[in-house]
């Protein structure tokens, strides 16, 4: 059987028999599944982590209107929020809890978590515009 192989310096045809093309096939085989289960469990800066816990690039507003110092805009803007959401963003934003404690204290997800704080960042941002 000819097995196919490409170097940086071009392609080489060699012939295997067919107990080495199959052990060749699974090592490939697998990888490509090692490959795949890597990718599957990191995730993208867009979706942004900051130290595993933060929405980066969600909570950029929230930084930039703490940065230009336009407190009074940033707090009114959260007292539109509902309660919950304001005791979420407090204890996640400014106590720094991680939200995997704070997903095991309610009894949900972290994914559950993550997902009321893109609420939030989106109703602010939705307010502030």
């Amino acid at each position: 059987m000819k097995i196919n192989y490409e170097f940086a310096d071009g392609k080489v045809e060699l012939e295997v028999s067919d107990e080495w093309a199959s052990i060749l096939a699974e090592l490939d085989r697998q990888e490509y599944n090692n490959n795949q289960r890597e990718t599957r469990r990191h995730t993208s800066l867009d979706n942004g982590y900051d130290d595993g816990e933060w929405l980066a690039v969600e909570n950029t507003l929230l930084t930039d209107l703490i940065k230009n110092e336009d407190y009074s805009l940033l707090m009114s803007a959260i007292k539109h929020l509902q309660p919950q959401q304001q005791e979420l963003l407090h204890r996640v934003y400014w106590n720094k809890e991680k939200m995997s404690d704070i997903a095991a204290e309610q009894g949900v997800s972290k994914m559950a978590i993550t997902n009321r704080m893109k609420k939030i960042y989106k109703n602010l941002k939705k307010i502030l515009e």
